[in-house]
């Protein structure tokens, strides 16, 4: 019985240290992303409906992205995304579903509450499982895979409903960005029709 005890005890704690340490990677990962100045980044999502490139610029909480199909921009509360097909802006304040859906670097703030963690190593990477706790998280589930030598992240996975996207993210690099790329400045896009959906 002691024996078994002894198993035990050391089973949660091994599951305690692993946790303690992917918490650690992921807090190592935020804080590459979390440069005060902002930092810039190519990706890739790959979803159920097929695969979108582009290039996204974070600050905070803040983002800018492109596609070869569209623009968006984030400055916290108000999202514009400008579909070039169309020549229209549609506006609206997304929720936290809505803005993981279209920024990777969401995770930063997600890991810190409401998940459970798991890690695994491989030669170059660490990848972080992150379970939700509570069965209403609209992100139920993450894979978030982080480079050992940078702490770059460079693949977010995530479930939602019963679908998974797939973020690969790389070229990371810090730089100093204006506020005011994350605002759509209509003096750039005279032509195109604004739809305020808030």
């Amino acid at each position: 019985m002691k024996k078994i005890f002894f198993l035990l005890t050391m089973l949660i704690a091994g599951m305690s240290v692993q946790a303690q340490d992917a918490r650690k990677v992921l807090d190592k990962a935020a804080a590459t992303v979390s440069n005060k100045d902002g930092v810039k980044a190519d990706f890739k999502i790959t979803t159920a409906q097929g695969t979108i490139t582009g290039n996204i610029a974070v600050k905070g909480q803040k983002f800018y992205a492109t596609t070869m199909h569209a623009m968006m921009w984030f400055d916290g509360k108000t999202q514009w995304t400008y579909m070039k097909k169309n020549d229209e802006v549609n506006v609206n304040n997304p929720s936290e579903s809505e803005i993981q859906a279209i920024n990777p670097y969401n995770f930063i703030n997600m890991y810190k509450k409401g998940y459970k963690t798991t890690m695994t190593t491989a030669a170059n990477s660490y990848t972080v499982h992150l379970t939700a706790t509570d069965a209403k998280r609209q992100v139920q589930e993450l894979f978030i895979t982080v480079d050992k030598k940078s702490y770059h992240p460079t693949q977010v996975k995530m479930l939602k409903g019963k679908n998974w996207t797939t973020f690969d993210i790389s070229n990371l690099k810090a730089e100093k960005l204006a506020d005011a790329l994350f605002s759509f400045n209509s003096k750039d896009f005279p032509s195109a029709e604004v739809i305020d959906l808030r």
